[in-house]
């Protein structure tokens, strides 16, 4: 069972779990079109992240932690809107978000998650 401490809608500044789940890590995941814009390159993102914890025998209710890089940081309430709509509610992990440079300058957020599957 994860437990989020001090939860919130968007993030949980901690969680807790057990030891006897599988950690399952994704890698910084970016979007197929780097020409569109940041609400679509997070949503492919994001059922990037989703088709991956599925193969993993996991889910998005399962997050612990999440990183998201946006070369932008104007773009940041823009990824946040679709970051919202698609977190379970109750299901917020720990998350930082940075602005920084990636490697292909088209490209709009990079996200890395990790997961627990019981």
């Amino acid at each position: 069972m994860i437990t989020r401490i001090q939860p919130g809608t968007r993030l949980s500044h901690a969680v807790t779990f057990p030891l006897s789940g599988t950690l399952v890590m994704t890698a910084g995941e970016v979007a197929d079109d780097p020409e569109a814009n940041i609400t679509v390159q997070t949503e492919q993102v994001l059922a990037k992240i989703d088709a991956l914890l599925a193969e993993a025998g996991t889910d998005k209710t399962a997050l612990l932690g999440a990183y998201v890089w946006l070369p932008d940081i104007g773009d940041f309430a823009a990824m946040n809107a679709v970051w919202d709509a698609w977190l379970p509610e109750g299901g917020a992990p720990v998350r930082a978000c940075v602005e920084a440079k990636l490697a292909d300058p088209r490209l709009k957020v990079e996200i890395q998650v990790t997961a627990l599957k019981a």
